[in-house]
């Protein structure tokens, strides 16, 4: 994928950390919760592109 997705998905993660950050320090669960669930869904996102580029260097590996 592209670089764009990356860094995108490093800002939410990033987001995520803050949020939980936040909530932790003025024991607002919600807050707490939001920024978990945002830090795993970014980490999903950078798992799946890490499968994509592998992919993508098996497919180049192979047609060289």
């Amino acid at each position: 994928m592209g670089l764009d997705d990356k860094i995108k998905n490093k800002t939410d993660e990033t987001v995520g950390k803050a949020k939980e950050y936040v909530g932790e320090r003025t024991d607002n669960e919600r807050l707490v919760a939001e920024g978990q669930a945002e830090q795993t869904e970014a980490g999903f996102k950078q798992a799946g592109e890490r499968v994509k580029d592998a992919a993508r260097d098996v497919k180049h590996a192979v047609s060289d």
